[in-house]
């Protein structure tokens, strides 16, 4: 179950192995949850209501995705990176690594970050959080509150759940998933990527981290649109900015900052 939002929520996401509907496996039980929740509604549906649609959604593919545990090499190195930020401005954030193939990362509405192994393996650790600061980036912009909201509607579980205005409505284990699949097939515009551009560079400037790690970053994606990866890559970024010049973006900001290095 694989985001696909190149570095870029729901996440930097670079097909390179297993697809997204192999990682969706098994089942759960099925699930109550009220209709109230599932108001979809620009004026209605809030941050709060996003965030318990998100929860359902990341426990599924926690249960049926392989999860490195407290002492695998990823999960470390991942504490020892992001674990001081569980708290960041404002938002209470869980984290935890997929070990999959697929080059990955995302961040839901409910704080749940999510970092493919496959990702790990080529980035360093400032390059790791800098995509972990673009996904924030994505929740405090309220762009995956609207994510999931969007999400709702195309999986028709918003239709199921108006037809029982306040009456519990029963979400089944198929509607879970059409949900957690909705919710990660659900594609950015350029502005809200530039914008998260923004706020991971700032991620990275106010903790003291090196910004250069976010245009490296931009650069071992651009390196991956080409050869035999280039028609997948080509798919995925087709709604995002070129990451050359996302990468350029960055060094003219670093260079106005004194941070270009």
């Amino acid at each position: 179950m694989i985001r696909k939002s190149i570095f870029t929520c729901i996440v930097i996401a670079a097909a390179a192995g297993t697809s997204s509907a192999q990682l969706l496996k098994g089942k759960l039980n099925s699930k109550t949850i009220s209709a109230a929740e599932k108001g979809v509604q620009a004026a209605t549906f809030s941050d709060a209501d996003a965030a318990k649609m998100a929860k359902e959604a990341v426990d599924w593919m926690d249960q049926h995705n392989p999860v490195a545990d407290a002492k695998d090499p990823y999960a470390i190195r991942l504490n020892k990176i992001f674990g001081k930020h569980k708290n960041e401005d404002g938002l209470t954030l869980n984290y935890k690594v997929y070990k999959v193939v697929d080059i990955n990362a995302f961040a839901c509405a409910d704080g749940s970050i999510r970092v493919f192994s496959a990702l790990m393996d080529m980035m360093t650790d400032e390059e790791i959080l800098a995509v972990i600061g673009h996904e924030i980036g994505h929740v405090k912009n309220h762009d995956s509150r609207d994510a999931m909201r969007d999400a709702l509607k195309r999986s028709a579980i918003a239709d199921a759940a108006s037809s029982q205005s306040g009456v519990a409505a029963q979400l089944t284990d198929s509607q879970l998933g059409a949900l957690a699949n909705a919710m990660l097939e659900s594609k950015y515009s350029r502005k809200q990527e530039s914008q998260a551009d923004d706020y991971g560079y700032d991620f990275l400037k106010r903790n003291n981290y090196n910004v250069m790690a976010m245009s490296s970053a931009f650069k071992k994606l651009e390196s991956l649109s080409t050869g035999a990866k280039q028609s997948n890559m080509e798919k995925m970024l087709s709604s995002h900015p070129d990451s050359g010049a996302r990468a350029k973006a960055v060094e003219e900001k670093a260079k106005k900052d004194g941070l270009y290095k």
